[in-house]
């Protein structure tokens, strides 16, 4: 656990996570899906590679659609004529599927390797403290729903809220603000491995905890996202939710 920033007491009633990353690795690769598309409809942008690379790394957590209205500006830029930004995510998202539908299937019998290592388990711990879980994603609603079901985490989660179809609305924003309705900052716990929920967390006084886990290991620090989520002021970075004691000592301090 690497503490970042101290924090006052809070009393955790809520605890909003992100989703891919963060509880799921069945998307995991996307990144390798995006930066090729985006190049193919760049390719007269000078230092492409560099600009789509800096690009997606800032824009991790955020509405797919938001990253292809991105796309879409940057093709207007280079002098060309851009495609709808829904048929940009269109083919992003076909691209993008054919992976996650494999893993979705090798998930029906071993779910554990799609999972950060002990998330399962500090879910389970949270709601045995009486916390209400919530999910925010900025992957397809529907998406979201039918793989938190493969992965077997729904049954944790009061609320899994993922992007409405044609629809430009954040969900994760749209989904803290909600909470905050119920919930004072101090009652809330945001958990992300993207720099967004982090800065809406940090923004609404809640308690933010990073997840910089490599997802292709399940566990052991990420270089990349202890970055990203250094300067975006998490309160605490952890690489798995491994040492579940330590976590909950550090959100009841």
């Amino acid at each position: 656990m690497k503490i970042l920033e101290a924090h006052e007491k809070h009393n955790i009633k809520a605890a909003i996570f992100d989703f891919d990353g963060t509880l799921s690795t069945l998307r995991c690769g996307w990144e390798d899906v995006m930066a090729p598309l985006f190049e193919e409809y760049l390719n007269k942008t000078p230092n492409v590679k560099e600009l789509v690379a800096e690009f997606i790394d800032a824009s991790t957590g955020i509405q797919t659609v938001m990253q292809m209205q991105w796309l879409k500006d940057q093709v207007i830029k280079q002098g060309d004529e851009p495609m709808d930004v829904w048929d940009y995510k269109a083919e992003y998202n076909r691209r993008l599927m054919q992976s996650v539908e494999t893993k979705k299937e090798l998930a029906k019998d071993n779910k554990e390797n799609y999972l950060i290592k002990n998330c399962e388990n500090f879910l389970k711990a949270l709601k045995e403290k009486g916390i209400k879980l919530y999910a925010a994603s900025g992957t397809d609603d529907a998406d979201v729903l039918k793989e938190s079901a493969v992965l077997g985490l729904d049954k944790y989660f009061d609320q899994i809220k993922g992007a409405m179809p044609f629809s430009t609305d954040c969900s994760k924003e749209a989904t803290l603000k909600s909470l905050m309705e119920q919930y004072k900052g101090e009652n809330l716990l945001v958990v992300g491995d993207g720099p967004v929920e982090i800065r809406l967390g940090k923004e609404a006084g809640a308690l933010t905890l990073g997840i910089c886990a490599n997802e292709k290991n399940l566990q052991g620090f990420d270089e990349a996202k202890i970055k990203r989520l250094t300067n975006a002021k998490a309160h605490v970075l952890i690489d798995s939710f491994e040492n579940i004691d330590e976590i909950l000592n550090w959100m009841e301090e």
